[in-house]
């Protein structure tokens, strides 16, 4: 029966990425999964590698956030940029995520973050340069949403010879 319980927990944890195109916390979702098993089956696995893949999470989530203020400031943002960058990223997300069956989310997001830092940007600056920074919103976003799902990847294998008896 252990098999059984592993087999649907593993396809909850490499399902629980497509959250990941959604918006939602998916590698959350997947720490949770495998903490949920080690206390299912304390046997199978230490808390301190349930803390590693929470700490993976973590620096995922920090990293995301890190990279859009970094490319936004590559690119001549300043700190209102940054600030309505990711004011922007999450209301995009929030606001889009009911359109194109929830792959809105991920379109809200990218966009909010080059919107709100092009908004934020414009009082001080002409619309070209707000633009430009605008940019390296949206391009640091991307690339950090694509190493936080990088890392979700990474979560999913460390787990699944974890949770497998």
């Amino acid at each position: 029966m252990e098999y059984v319980w592993a087999s649907l927990v593993i396809s909850l944890l490499i399902g629980s990425q497509v959250l990941q195109v959604f918006g939602a916390p998916a590698n959350w979702v997947g720490v949770g999964l495998v903490a949920l098993w080690k206390w299912l089956y304390p046997a199978s696995m230490d808390w301190q590698f349930v803390a590693l893949l929470a700490g993976i999470a973590l620096v995922g989530e920090i990293t995301e956030f890190a990279l859009q203020t970094w490319g936004a400031k590559k690119y001549g943002a300043g700190r209102a940029g940054n600030i309505g960058g990711i004011i922007g990223a999450i209301a995009g997300a929030i606001i889009c995520a009911p359109f194109l069956l929830g792959f809105g989310a991920l379109l809200g997001a990218l966009g909010g973050a080059y919107l709100g830092c092009l908004i934020f940007e414009m009082p001080g600056k002409d619309f070209a340069q707000a633009r430009h920074a605008a940019l390296g919103a949206f391009w640091g976003k991307a690339f950090g949403m694509t190493f936080k799902m990088s890392l979700g990847a990474v979560i999913v294998v460390l787990g699944t010879p974890a949770i497998w008896p």
